[in-house]
């Protein structure tokens, strides 16, 4: 996920010439210089390019994936039902989702508290959405909830789960950067 460009503080007006930079280099006060990415955008200032929106649903997929799985493999292992493997694996997923975005503004410097309010105003939404549309075609699958961990049917409907709920929740998460929530706020600690 690219962090690399945030201004905080006041809004800027994009309309008036930029003052003389101070460095030289075109780089006027207050830029964050670790956009390699070439898009250039401040979230929250504009609309948030579809880049930027996918590393942000693939940064929240990856955590998700992991939980589902782990969730969906332990209650399918211990032979559980349908609900509370479901429960286990939306759980598992908040959890790891909300845990790499906690991880990465941790190493930035914030505390526990105010990491833990990053997190889940960067993600909630994110993992909501994804959830919603993954669980929501598992069940339709026929055949999916009731599936074993050794039949195709199985990792089929969730892998297909997981990929549907990527390209669905990348335009939310698109709308969500543009306006500067979402993982719009996690830009100011990087």
């Amino acid at each position: 996920m690219d962090h690399s460009t945030h201004h905080s503080g006041t809004a800027h007006d994009h309309t008036a010439p930029a003052p003389a930079p101070a460095d030289g280099h075109g780089h006027g006060h207050g830029e964050h210089h670790g956009d390699h990415s070439g898009h250039g955008h401040h979230p929250g200032h504009g609309p948030a390019s579809w880049a930027m929106a996918a590393k942000a649903t693939l940064h929240c997929l990856t955590g998700c994936a992991v939980g589902e799985i782990l969730g969906m493999v332990i209650g399918t292992a211990l032979m559980w039902g349908n609900v509370p493997t479901m429960i286990l694996a939306i759980a598992l997923a908040f959890l790891f989702g909300y845990s790499l975005t906690l991880l990465a503004v941790r190493r930035a410097g914030l505390d526990l508290k105010a990491a833990i309010k990053v997190a889940l105003a960067a993600d909630t939404v994110s993992i909501a959405v994804m959830e919603l549309v993954d669980n929501g075609i598992i069940a339709l699958v026929p055949g999916a909830m009731d599936a074993h961990l050794s039949d195709g049917l199985f990792w089929y409907a969730l892998i297909g789960g997981l990929a549907v709920a990527f390209v669905l929740t990348t335009p939310v998460n698109k709308w969500m950067i543009g306006r500067g929530k979402g993982h719009a706020v996690v830009h100011a600690y990087h």
